[in-house]
């Protein structure tokens, strides 16, 4: 790409990506640390893609996606998965209307800007498939008739890695329908404190101040778009990708016996926008390999299915992604 056209790409990247950083200092005033976290929700807000969140109870999920919909100004609808939830509870269903002798269609939840599916695993395979049938297709179909979603459309799933009695854990063709799977951890010593002492009321009420517009995010999606990626960039992505499948034939010998399935051609699509989305949270016109190793984890870790043999090992997703990382060369 010639300079000149760089630089103009640059120019939009900090005139329309402004709201952002608005964005993570506003929802910082609420939530204690997890910057990680807010970060890739925004990384998926930016790329229009779905992101599971793990992490044990109390850790801020629900309150960081609520916070995030009221920053910019987006409507948002939780719903929490339960064992007897019904598709019609997240979708709507048709309700005869008596006088008229007509059916009238009863939108769902699901018709939100943001949507939080806390606690995703707690039910069954038919409600978690038109939850996802949703995320697909970006429109719902009640009776005879189809509704498109409104855009922005994000689904923000939670799942609680603890407690396995009563759930039904995703299966791996549904988890590949996220984009980035993420890790929430427990905060510091510091943040710890900081959350007792803003949090330990009886009056806890917080919220933010809307800084930005669902316009403004359409708008970013458009220079995510224009953001430069070398050929180079996209051939690791895709080397990345291809050693989850094939490790021997890119040198990565000891992941042999230990991967039973790699990642999908989806992952390298996501690989690819994750990685635009976190440029253009540096405020750069370009991606680098480093943008690409920032994100491998969370679009990866989920897409790959480890063997009996690795299980036996004690090895993680995360562990076997690490490993494919540091065997792939950087450009």
């Amino acid at each position: 790409m010639p300079d000149a056209d760089l630089t103009a790409v640059k120019e939009r990247v900090v005139r329309e990506g402004a709201f952002v950083h608005d964005v993570l200092d506003e929802v910082s005033r609420v939530v204690v640390g997890q910057t990680h976290m807010i970060e890739r929700l925004l990384i998926g807000l930016l790329c229009n893609g779905h992101v599971l969140l793990e992490g044990v109870p109390g850790l801020a999920k629900t309150l960081t996606v609520r916070m995030l919909a009221q920053c910019i100004g987006t409507t948002f609808q939780r719903i929490q998965f339960t064992p007897d939830l019904l598709p019609a509870d997240v979708l709507g269903t048709l309700m005869y209307n008596q006088q008229t002798g007509s059916f009238t269609v009863e939108k769902g939840p699901i018709f939100a800007n943001i949507i939080l599916a806390d606690e995703i695993n707690r039910s069954p395979a038919k409600v978690q498939s038109a939850l996802l049938e949703s995320m697909q297709e970006r429109q719902v179909t009640i009776g005879d008739q189809t509704f498109p979603l409104d855009d922005p459309f994000l689904v923000l799933a939670t799942q609680n890695p603890i407690e396995q009695q009563g759930t039904y854990p995703l299966p791996e063709a549904q988890m590949d329908r996220f984009m980035m799977k993420v890790q929430v951890p427990y905060p510091s010593r510091k943040e710890e404190l900081e959350i007792m002492r803003r949090m330990a009321r009886t009056n806890t009420h917080p919220a933010v101040t809307p800084v930005a517009t669902p316009e403004q995010v359409i708008r970013a999606r458009k220079v995510l778009n224009d953001l430069y990626m070398d050929a180079q960039v996209e051939q690791y992505i895709v080397d990345l990708v291809l050693t989850t499948r094939t490790p021997n034939a890119y040198g990565a010998d000891r992941l042999h016996g230990l991967i039973e399935h790699g990642a999908s051609p989806r992952a390298s699509i996501n690989l690819n926008l994750a990685a635009r989305g976190h440029a253009f949270l540096q405020r750069r016109a370009y991606v680098t390999p480093d943008d690409v190793r920032a994100v491998v984890p969370e679009v990866l870790s989920h897409r790959i299915v480890r063997t009996y043999e690795a299980e036996a090992q004690g090895l993680t997703t995360a562990s076997l992604v690490q490993d494919v990382l540091d065997t792939v060369e950087v450009p």
